[in-house]
């Protein structure tokens, strides 16, 4: 059978319908894109490792007994050769930090772009900072250097229910915005937001845990020593599957319990070149080499052969 075959016996045998009414399910249903862009992500993992010759065996989602407390991941690597098995985290980027960020505004780009200078491979750090970032959004962003501030539906209006005494610049955007729904206003937004990140996107996490008794988790994020790897699929920013890693013991700790990782990493940026190519500016903390991020690893840090609980299921399509 070619691929279009065996796709169509896979969704009559599984689902009981035709290709059509699968496609349009799929469509209609982001939660639905969500968990097969999930299983995607770490089908196309699981391959890069194994080309980099690595071993990799899924870990068990639903565990005979309590889970380990250190096992909480998708993937069991090691080195082929080795004898050192490590848990490996599989996510991908957060999707709506540049709105959550509000970077449709000129003032709010701007100070993103400041609070990572160090990373931005266009700026020259010897030079005066400010009018580089200036030149390059007047370059390459040029209607968003005179554009009005946009506020969202409910600031707008919460704003004017209660009006400061004076008149301010900000008063003033808000009344010119009050006449608008709020689907016309959040189209302004959603139109600004596709302008700024066709030339520049944020590259986020967003590590969000349950804090059950069995997850020994103090807040909802993960601790520290759940994993040894955390992989980033940041195909949502990227024009492929693309995975960056990090060692989760060189992230920086939540302020509230430093067992624990923070919820949100800005990991970099992607910046859309004049040819269209992207570039990757990266913090130290993420590698694009798995390697790389294997030899931060520590003999210590491997997990005991006896105490995995490897997932052998396997689907047949044909």
């Amino acid at each position: 059978m070619n691929i279009f075959q065996k796709l169509e016996a896979f969704v009559t045998k599984t689902f009981k319908t035709t290709l059509e009414i699968f496609l349009e399910a799929i469509r209609m249903s982001p939660n639905a894109q969500g968990y097969v862009n999930g299983s995607i992500t770490e089908l196309l993992l699981k391959q890069h490792l194994e080309g980099l010759d690595y071993e990799v065996k899924r870990i068990k989602e639903k565990w005979e007994g309590k889970k380990h407390a250190n096992h909480h991941g998708d993937f069991y690597f090691r080195k082929n050769g080795t004898n050192a098995w490590f848990v490996l985290e599989s996510k991908g980027v957060k999707s709506n930090t540049e709105d959550w960020n509000k970077l449709y505004n000129l003032p709010r780009l701007k100070k993103m772009l400041f609070d990572y200078i160090e990373i931005i491979h266009w700026l020259n750090r010897n030079e005066e900072i400010e009018p580089q970032i200036d030149n390059w959004i007047a370059t390459n962003l040029p209607d968003l250097v005179d554009a009005p501030t946009l506020y969202t539906y409910e600031e707008i209006h919460d704003y004017l229910n209660n009006p400061p005494k004076k008149e301010t610049a900000k008063m003033i955007a808000m009344q010119a915005l009050a006449g608008y729904s709020r689907e016309e206003i959040d189209t302004m937004i959603k139109d600004r937001l596709k302008y700024v990140m066709s030339k520049v996107m944020v590259l986020d996490t967003h590590f969000v845990s349950g804090t059950s008794g069995a997850s020994e988790r103090t807040q909802a994020t993960p601790r520290k020593d759940e994993f040894n790897v955390i992989s980033i699929n940041i195909v949502l920013r990227y024009n492929e599957h693309k995975f960056l890693f990090a060692n989760p013991k060189q992230l920086d700790s939540s302020g509230k319990d430093a067992n624990h990782l923070q919820q949100n990493y800005i990991m970099g940026f992607v910046f859309t070149q004049p040819d269209g190519s992207l570039e990757l500016d990266l913090t130290d903390e993420w590698y694009d080499n798995f390697n790389d991020v294997c030899e931060t690893l520590a003999p210590a840090d491997a997990i005991e052969e006896n105490e995995m609980q490897i997932d052998n299921r396997n689907v047949i399509v044909e």
